[in-house]
């Protein structure tokens, strides 16, 4: 069964950091995967109400382009695909330290104290006590500006959770692995399933092995891979979806998620 995609994914897959993406690419790739108009043009008026794309043009014969508020968003957005591929490569090993950030907001600013959780959490960390979060990476730079007045901020080598104290221990405890495994097998669903399905248009076939990678990175907290069992079955699956990028790809001149290059390098 194909899995549903949405339709703002479609339309920020085509999306390049610069220059603009044509309209009738966006519209003829919705078609494809089942998708009729309307529902695309509804989410591209959302992204331009929240000021994340401008348009140019109407109908098929228009263009979008990314505001510079929509370019940092995605660029935030695709960091956790960066640092995925970073480990995978080796390229980011961990420092051996763990990062403690304290939340202090007063009451009245309730709001922000509820932002500030939400952007942790969504970050990775986790709460090991009331206010206080723990993360191995170094978070305060992906924090929105503004916020560093709430926040005091340690690292150390000798963390020690209820009694706990070997990293590999902390980890298991603090980021259960199953829940990522049971992500990443959803992933290799898809990955399967675009290498056998050839039936299926190829643009159609990257548009869900994208969906697929994106909805496991989400729920995927990026531990360095030195706090999990080697070898680490995501960074096998990540491999397999990488190939089979690759080779879907030489199909076509791909329109999608031209940032993406790195991530699919061999």
């Amino acid at each position: 069964m194909r899995r549903q995609i949405a339709p703002r994914t479609i339309v920020e897959a085509f999306l390049p950091f610069t220059g603009a993406a044509p309209l009738a690419d966006i519209y003829e790739a919705a078609n494809l995967v089942g998708l009729s108009d309307q529902p695309v043009r509804l989410a591209m008026r959302r992204l331009i109400a929240n000021g994340d794309i401008e348009q140019v043009g109407r109908g098929r014969a228009g263009t979008l382009t990314l505001t510079n508020i929509g370019r940092s968003r995605l660029e935030r957005d695709r960091l956790s695909l960066t640092l995925a591929s970073a480990q995978d490569k080796g390229d980011a090993p961990w420092d051996e330290h763990w990062r403690l950030i304290a939340v202090s907001v007063p009451e009245r600013e309730r709001s922000t104290r509820d932002m500030l959780r939400r952007e942790l959490l969504g970050l990775g960390a986790v709460a090991i006590s009331a206010g206080l979060y723990a993360s191995p990476h170094d978070l305060e730079n992906e924090l929105p500006e503004g916020t560093r007045p709430y926040l005091s901020t340690a690292t150390t080598q000798d963390l020690n959770v209820k009694g706990i104290s070997a990293p590999l221990e902390i980890a298991e405890t603090l980021w259960p692995s199953q829940p990522t495994l049971e992500a990443y097998s959803t992933l290799d669903n898809a990955t399967r399933q675009a290498a056998s399905d050839a039936d299926t248009p190829p643009l159609v076939r990257l548009l869900l092995l994208a969906d697929a990678l994106e909805e496991a990175i989400r729920d995927d907290p990026l531990l360095p891979l030195e706090l999990r069992t080697s070898p680490w079955p995501p960074s096998q699956s990540r491999s397999m979806w990488a190939e089979q990028w690759r080779s879907i790809s030489a199909q076509i001149q791909n329109p999608l998620y031209r940032d993406w290059a790195h991530l699919a390098a061999s």
